[in-house]
Parts: structure tokens; C-alpha cells; sequence
């Protein structure tokens, strides 16, 4: 899981997951909720299980001419 910071650069707030600056604001309460949102939206993802990569329909047996 990124860490998220927020960093003043000059006049705007840089959002960062770990060192990497990923998104540039003019708002610090702003960058705050787009932080927040994002951790929820990762949460979420983590909680609903991945769909299977193998299709599930199996085949019956049955001979196709």
C-alpha cells in the first residue's frame, strides 16, 4: 500500500504516493479529500474478491459434431 503526502510546492499541493508526485492542487483541503478518496476507493477494491481468471462454464461432456 502507497503512502500519501501532501507537499507545498510554491502557490500549489503536490499529492504524493511515496516519492512520486501524482497530482497538483491549489487547494490544500482539496489535496485532503482526494487523498481521503483514494484510500476509501483502495479499501473497497481490496474488500470484493477478484473475479476467477478461468471462465466457469464447464463443458458437459458431450460430443459436438
Amino acid at each position: 500500500m502507497n503512502i500519501y503526502s501532501i507537499v507545498r510546492i510554491g502557490d500549489a499541493y503536490v499529492v504524493r504516493a511515496g516519492e512520486t508526485g501524482v497530482l497538483k492542487v491549489a487547494s490544500r483541503r482539496r489535496a485532503a479529500r482526494l487523498v481521503s478518496d483514494a484510500e476509501e476507493l483502495l479499501a473497497m477494491q481490496a474488500a470484493v474478491p477478484l473475479a476467477p481468471t478461468e471462465p466457469s462454464i464447464t463443458r458437459d461432456g458431450a460430443e459436438v459434431p
